[in-house]
């Protein structure tokens, strides 16, 4: 059976979900006037971010990759990039990689066009940009085209044995019709990479994956801290998880069963299809981050105690398998799959619900998060500044 979902295609002949208009700042020094941009041109998104400047290294290499790939995403249809003239991210170089995409892009500087002139000029621009936004029309297109983002947030053993299990059951069948998945949070395979490490393709990918895994292992122990002041967290202990191994061997499920094809780093794009990990912190709005900038149009999150993110760029449905979270926080649910655990469902009906509200959402239907503005946006800082 062939399913499709109705989407925009883009320049670059990807195809996105939505169609927004991003005003990307390059530093945190312009969230001020880049946020009251976003509130005098509706239609618009923003990802304020702290990041920008006394950068050096990887460090700042994740901050250029994740927020060009975040406006490359496919979910973008324009750009304003803002900066203040003065930072490490420059904001032409930016705006030029950014425009070989052969997106709209426009850039303001603060120090050269000033305080005044930015919104000025901003709210001009951002109006044509949402003029033209809103005259594009969803099309039909293969399920091939969908990139996926995994996620999981205030777990516990109702993740485990519910949530994550449906969502491994939509990875499965995404894969199968052609679609890509993209699971994450380094730290949340620690002591189940072994399982993983079967299902790598190739030597490169297995390599890459266990140098992630020990990378996170070495500061952890650097730090001569114990990890399990963090993670598992408070909460997941509470909700039943007790070792990080535990959290691991529920969190791997999401996944589902096919091989794994690729091994990315932070923001980094994949190159293959199927199934794909990429290196990310277990932090979830860093983790999302992430996973926006390598390209993924829809996010699937997974919680178990219930928690509100969402993102400025993509849609996140919501997945609880834990009834008295869905009972006290059904508005930030898209879908309940407790109904696995209570024996009202099979795991392939419940998976069947969430793989129909992935095809809905992608075709326009708003998400939870979306509805409430939830866009929570955070790069992942691996150095200090200096």
């Amino acid at each position: 059976m062939r399913y499709e979902f109705l989407g925009y295609e883009n320049v670059d002949g990807s195809v996105g979900v939505r169609s927004k208009v991003l005003i990307l700042p390059t530093v945190i020094c312009v969230n001020d006037v880049v946020s009251k941009l976003t509130s005098l041109v509706n239609g618009t998104s923003t990802a304020l971010h702290t990041c920008g400047c006394t950068q050096l290294g990887v460090d700042y290499e994740i901050t250029y990759r994740t927020l060009l790939g975040t406006a490359l995403n496919p979910n973008i249809f324009s750009v304003l990039v803002v900066g203040l003239g003065c930072e490490k991210v420059r904001a032409n170089e930016l705006a030029n990689d950014i425009v070989r995409s052969g997106k709209w892009v426009e850039v303001l500087e603060v120090q050269e066009v000033g305080y005044e002139g930015v919104l000025e000029k901003g709210v001009s621009i951002l109006k044509k940009m949402v003029s033209e936004s809103s005259r594009r029309s969803r099309r039909s297109y293969d399920l091939s085209n969908l990139v996926v983002g995994l996620e999981c947030g205030g777990s516990d053993s109702t993740s485990s044995i519910a949530a994550n299990p449906a969502v491994g059951y939509v990875s499965d069948k995404l894969v199968d019709l052609g679609a890509t998945v993209v699971f994450a949070e380094t730290p949340e395979v620690i002591g189940a990479e072994h399982l993983l490490v079967k299902r790598i393709k190739d030597e490169v990918g297995k390599k890459k994956l266990l140098r992630y895994v020990s990378w996170f292992e070495n500061e952890m122990l650097e730090s001569g801290l114990d990890i399990r002041g963090t993670n598992p967290t408070p909460g997941n202990i509470a909700g039943g998880i007790t070792t990080l191994e535990e959290k691991s061997l529920g969190a791997i499920i999401k996944s589902g069963s096919r091989v794994i094809e690729e091994v990315v780093d932070y923001g980094e794009r994949p190159k293959s299809k199927g199934v794909i990990f990429m290196n990310t912190p277990g932090y979830d709005i860093e983790s999302v981050t992430g996973l926006v900038a390598g390209g993924s149009q829809i996010i699937i999150f997974t919680t178990g105690r219930g928690t509100p993110t969402g993102s400025p760029i993509a849609p996140v449905i919501k997945v609880t398998g834990n009834p008295e979270t869905y009972r006290k926080l059904r508005s930030i649910i898209d879908v309940y799959v407790g109904t696995i655990v209570e024996g009202i469902e099979t795991l392939e009906e419940a998976g069947e619900r969430l793989f129909k509200e992935v095809i809905e959402v992608a075709s326009g239907k708003l998400t939870a998060s979306e509805s409430l503005s939830h866009n929570e946006y955070s790069i992942w800082r691996v150095k200090t500044s200096f």
